[in-house]
């Protein structure tokens, strides 16, 4: 039997070998809204409907929040200065896919003179548009609209797995 700290170092203690730990992906979005409201939506050039900014956490250390500054940035040249951890959202692994854990920021509203210098990553982005949070919903790729629904409806953490809500969590 593996004991509590044996899986928390990753070694078995009867034959002292290391264990494999589980490579859970892990990525971070952003919820940035212009002074009206309307939420900043991309177009990825790597997969079909729009996404918010955001991306996959670097393996090196990064934090989910420095990961969803650093592809904010990089994707759509805004600097996000602050966010609210609005939802975390764990995607058990399927068939071709190996789930993950997301994390979604709140990071409000983002100043017009940012939003006029969006400069897009073209190998990923191909376009942006300012939606109101209904129009916004119906363009969003599905696990990503159930993420950014239940977020915008409270004002407090929410817990997803697989895009919905858990009984008692």
């Amino acid at each position: 039997m593996t004991s509590e700290a044996d899986r928390a170092t990753g070694v078995y203690a009867a034959t002292g070998e290391a264990s494999p730990l589980p490579g859970i992906p892990v990525s971070a979005g952003a919820l940035l809204f212009d002074r009206a409201g309307r939420l900043l939506i991309l177009k990825p050039t790597y997969k079909s409907g729009w996404t918010i900014p955001g991306g996959v956490m670097e393996a090196n250390g990064e934090t989910p929040w420095d990961a969803c500054r650093r592809e904010v940035r990089e994707e759509c040249g805004i600097e996000v200065h602050q966010g609210r951890l609005a939802c975390m959202d764990f995607r058990r692994p399927r068939h071709g896919r190996p789930g993950g854990v997301r994390f979604l920021f709140d990071c409000g509203q983002v100043g017009a003179k940012a939003l006029s210098g969006i400069v897009l990553q073209p190998e990923e982005i191909s376009e942006y548009r300012l939606a109101g949070l209904p129009d916004a919903l119906d363009l969003l790729r599905e696990p990503i609209r159930r993420r950014v629904r239940a977020a915008t409806r409270r004002k407090r953490l929410v817990y997803l797995e697989n895009g919905r809500p858990v009984p008692g969590a």
